[in-house]
């Protein structure tokens, strides 16, 4: 069976006693649609929506699903093999095998002829360019309504057909003979139905002239000229100048026969450039640094213009152009290069070189046919000149470089997904998308909408476009089209990310032809980085992350590091990933789509996917469980605190312990927190999204991928996250049942709310654990759930009953062996005695130091001496403070704790406001201020505030300091933190109401001591 395309749809039967060329038309219209539709992406899957679209439009009715599977069910009766139409669960999939579309026979026709005609095989030409023409029946998709779509692939085989017949032509006419008679007739006609393609005027002209009809041939010479002139006010161009001078040397030549010859006049210089871009938007700073870049003095100063697909390379290269054309008074040349066009195969180098040498007048027969000389020949053309070339979609830095010139007077423009960092010397410009103003005014002027200007709806397709130019020229496109259209409307279809690139695509206008380009070449080609590439983009897809690093996604694709960084390195260049930071790669939103959809459809799984890859989500929470396994070990102290975290609970999988093996420890802190900063927000993204997953296994994973993770985000500050993993660490073990998991959320989940100044809520949650510990008769739990108690109790002011549940703590820490356990509780019971007695409390805390030292606890040390620094400010000596709280950040170094820092340098800060030394003070101040801004910890925030005002007051600065101390309070409203809240209640007090010495006291309960250990406090 056979599938037709060009001209109307048709089925050829393969049957006995049937000739092949029979055809059997489609007798439905929608089932002429359907199958339209479907083998407009032939072999791939087109989704449901897609098909509803094409047979119905904007106006499907209710029962649209169920006629659609009708209209399948009977496309299937008409088809040799029912298995020929599957289904997915995307939509459908049409199996169309090597030699079955008449547009792939057609296409590799085109490709035969193009090489005959660049290799100057006349005959061969001839022969394949009938051969292709034989299988036109007529237009393409003729007869079908316009909800199909497939308005570019139409005109793109009709141009195509120009083309043969343009070669045709031009070889019959080099050949000669008695054909030469039979090219009139047919060439009369093709000048009557295209009347502007100056090729079939030139070829007209030449078979009249070589057939003894030169009156007629400059007749029609005159003709198209005045055409051309009186029309669209321009000359003919160079092919048919070339021809009117033959006509004109046969007419002199001939003895005078027929009308007198014109003189001859030079050739015009070209101006070849494209119209500018109507609607060109911004990029003001850039369009200057091309212009000054291009115009700099220097040997053929060349400009790289690079960037993923849509985002407006050409446009702003034809902007620049324009702008420079009196600049290069010797002509300006545009070649699109077909780098990424869909449907085309890339010029070669060769190909390219002749086309420039055909622009600048050489006649074809002087071309050399050896590329060096062609490349050559046209920089010995260009030298002399001063011209501007622009190669428009350049593949590679190999198709563009034998097409420099050589001269100093000439400019080039390149336009490039890639940056082409192999074209030397080539100043390089790459290109992001708009920004959201220039966005929301391309949107604007391109749709004639003008009262889209500061709308919600502008703003909301702004951001669902990605600020793309081409998205946003489509998005305009369909606002102008259809007047109906509300831009709400259409912001709502775009939002549904599975269908966002269906409503991208308009006339000839596609963001997913435009990425599936790249990505496509990708797939089919025969380097094992390009398809490893291909691959990788399609693992993306699946998992959906923020960003990415190589070993997930050597891990997902089941190579190695190296090829993984290889494949990185290719989609970079072709502009489907963005590089954010070294190491760390994202996609655009709408190539996140794209990558989306070729996931969904499952068609780049090779035999080399690893069975893990099967499943890259469940990879990817394995790998997650396995390296944050490695962070824990390397950030937190040997004994029970990091065995129990470690020891999966009954309702966890420790699946992910089989890949702790593969992944190298950390050689320190240092390298375990780097790797989390980078990677946190793709653990958070995981966790929520597969929190409520209905699958146990993902389920439990999320839960030890949580108990894992989470000493570190809350060592490191990051409060917004913790947030997060704490509740859905909760969430997932109440659903599994799992008391264990759940013991571990509650005090987890009390952490984050010690660390907001939520201590009430902390207090609830950790008693709720030490609950469940207790049950589950878990001493080394119950000892950390005592002690966290004990801390929560002082800093409300229940210092009686803390005592007690820090007393138990101890005997805990002593039954089981657990010097650290022990030490932390020393340092609490410190932090107790203060109230009463800071000489007292300052011994407990030499005894925890002691205990760190001995055991090599870096946190012990730090935690000792600040809460030693403390001790010293509530006995008044700020002098023997500051040392300990220097001593204190020394140790801690890159270990990480964010409480025990901000905590320190909050002791530093009025330490050094009290010992006079402002300017200091003010600094870490700042720096305080700066750190605790960027983890959004407003708690801590509030009490950087606090100080930073009593500076600005003492420093004279009345106004500054009520501002710092009203965000101070507001910050902290909801919170059980009532010391300072009195104390900025005081400084905010009327001037006539002394705020006393309350901004001299020691630090309240609120102002809490750094934890001895990492989360959850204990």
């Amino acid at each position: 069976m056979r599938f037709g395309l060009l001209g109307p749809p048709v089925l050829f039967y393969d049957a006995q006693g049937v000739a092949r060329d029979t055809a059997r038309a489609i007798a439905g219209p929608k089932s002429r649609v359907l199958l339209t539709a479907l083998l407009l992406d032939a072999g791939r899957a087109v989704s449901v929506e897609s098909l509803k679209d094409a047979l119905w439009g904007e106006t499907a009715p209710v029962s649209a699903q169920a006629s659609l599977h009708n209209h399948i069910a009977r496309l299937r009766r008409l088809l040799d093999d029912p298995e020929r139409l599957r289904t997915v669960p995307s939509g459908y999939v049409l199996r169309i095998d090597e030699g079955e579309l008449d547009v792939h026979l057609f296409d590799a026709r085109v490709a035969e002829a193009r090489a005959a005609h660049t290799g100057r095989d006349r005959e061969r030409v001839v022969r394949v360019c009938t051969d292709a023409l034989a299988l036109w029946r007529g237009a393409p998709l003729a007869g079908l309504p316009p909800e199909v779509g497939g308005y570019a692939f139409a005109q793109r085989l009709c141009e195509a057909r120009l083309l043969l017949l343009e070669w045709r032509y031009d070889a019959e006419l080099a050949l000669g003979g008695p054909r030469l008679h039979e090219l009139v007739p047919e060439l009369a006609v093709l000048t009557g139905e295209y009347p502007l393609r100056e090729v079939f005027y030139r070829q007209l002209m030449l078979a009249l002239h070589r057939t003894g009809r030169q009156a007629e041939a400059l007749a029609v010479h005159r003709d198209l000229r005045t055409r051309l002139v009186g029309q669209l006010g321009v000359e003919p161009g160079p092919g048919v100048r070339e021809a009117h001078v033959e006509v004109l040397r046969g007419v002199t030549g001939g003895g005078g026969a027929g009308e007198p010859g014109e003189p001859d006049r030079p050739v015009p210089a070209p101006a070849q450039l494209p119209p500018s871009p109507t609607h060109f938007i911004g990029r003001a700073a850039l369009c200057a640094s091309l212009r000054r870049a291009l115009t700099a003095p220097g040997p053929h100063p060349t400009a790289v213009i690079s960037g993923m697909a849509g985002v407006g390379k050409s446009a702003l290269a034809l902007h620049v152009a324009h702008q420079l054309a009196e600049r290069f008074p010797d002509g300006q040349i545009h070649l699109d290069l077909h780098g990424a066009t869909p449907g085309m195969t890339p010029l070669t180098a060769a190909q390219a070189v002749t086309a420039l040498l055909r622009d600048l007048g050489t006649e074809p027969r002087r071309i050399p046919e050896q590329p060096d000389a062609a490349a050559a020949l046209l920089r010995s053309l260009l030298a002399p000149t001063r011209t501007l070339l622009v190669l428009d979609d350049a593949a590679s830095a190999a198709q563009v470089r034998p097409l420099l010139p050589g001269g100093a007077g000439c400019g080039v423009i390149v336009t490039s997904r890639s940056p082409l960092t192999a074209l030397d010397g080539a100043a390089r410009f790459p290109l992001a998308p708009l920004s959201d103003e220039e966005s929301a005014e391309l949107l604007r002027r391109a749709s004639g909408r003008d009262g889209l200007d500061g709308t919600d709806a502008a703003r909301l397709l702004v951001e669902l476009t990605g600020r793309l130019p081409l998205a946003l020229r489509i998005v305009a496109a369909r606002l102008a089209a259809r007047p109906a259209l509300t831009p709400g409307t259409l912001a709502g279809q775009l939002a549904a990310a599975d269908s966002r690139l269906h409503h991208l695509e308009y006339d000839d206008l596609s963001v997913r032809r435009s990425l599936a380009v790249a990505h496509d070449a990708l797939a089919a080609s025969e380097r094992e980085t390009d398809r490893d590439a291909a691959r990788t983009l399609c693992r993306i897809g699946a998992l959906g992350l923020p960003t990415y690093g190589a070993p997930l996604l050597a891990r997902l694709t089941g190579t190695g590091e190296p090829r993984t960084e290889a494949a990185l390195e290719r989609l970079l260049d072709v502009a489907l990933l963005e590089e954010s930071a070294y190491g760390r790669y994202a996609p655009h939103d709408l190539v996140r789509d794209f990558a989306r959809e070729r996931a969904g459809e499952g068609d780049t799984a090779d035999a080399t996917d690893t069975a893990d890859a099967t499943d890259t989500v469940g990879t990817a929470l394995h790998w997650y469980a396995a390296v944050a396994e490695r962070v824990l070990a390397a950030i937190v102290q040997p004994g029970p605190d990091l065995d129990d975290r470690r020891r999966p609970t009954p309702s966890q999988p420790s699946g992910h312990t089989a890949h702790v093996g593969t992944v190298a420890p950390f050689a320190g802190p240092g390298a375990a927190f780097a790797w989390g900063d980078r990677e946190l927000e793709n653990v958070v993204t995981l966790v929520e999204r597969y929190a409520d997953d209905p699958s146990g296994q993902r389920a439990g994973l999320v839960c030890t991928l949580v108990r894992l993770i989470f000493p570190y985000a809350h060592r490191r500050g990051r409060v917004a996250e913790t947030e997060v993993l704490g509740q859905a660490g909760l969430r997932v073990a109440r659903r599994l049942a799992d008391a264990e998991a759940e013991a571990y959320a509650l005090a987890d989940l009390a952490g984050v709310h010690f660390l907001t100044g939520r201590h009430n809520d902390a207090l609830a949650l950790n008693d709720q654990a030490l609950a469940l510990w207790q049950r589950l008769d878990h001493p080394s739990w119950i000892r950390r759930c005592l002690n966290n108690r004990g801390l929560l109790l002082d800093g409300l002011g229940r210092r009686t009953e803390a005592g007690e549940a820090l007393a138990r703590s101890l005997q805990y820490a002593r039954q089981l062996n657990d010097p650290y356990g022990e030490a932390v509780t020393h340092s609490h019971l410190g932090n107790l005695v203060e109230h009463t007695d800071p000489r007292a409390a300052i011994e407990r805390h030499r005894r925890s130091l002691a205990l760190g030292d001995e055991i090599g606890a870096v946190i012990l040390r730090h935690s000792a001496h600040c809460n030693i620094g403390y001790a010293h400010l509530r006995l008044g000596q700020p002098a023997a403070a500051l040392p300990h709280f220097e001593e204190s950040l020394r140790i801690l170094g890159g270990h990480g704790d964010w409480h025990g820092e901000s905590q320190t340098r909050l002791g530093l800060v009025r330490a050094l406001r009290l010992l006079g030394r402002g300017g200091r003070a003010a600094r870490e101040c700042a720096e305080l201020l700066s750190l605790a801004d960027a983890r959004a910890d407003r708690y801590t925030g509030a009490l950087a505030r606090h100080q930073h005002g009593l500076l600005l007051r003492e420093r004279g600065h009345i106004d500054a300091a009520r501002e710092a101390w009203n965000s101070a309070l507001a910050a902290l409203e909801g919170t059980d933190e009532q010391t300072v809240v009195t104390e900025l209640r005081a400084l905010l007090a009327p001037e006539d109401r002394s705020p006393g010495v309350l901004d001299d006291t020691p630090p309240g309960p609120a102002t809490w001591r750094p934890r001895s250990t990492p989360p959850p406090p204990s």
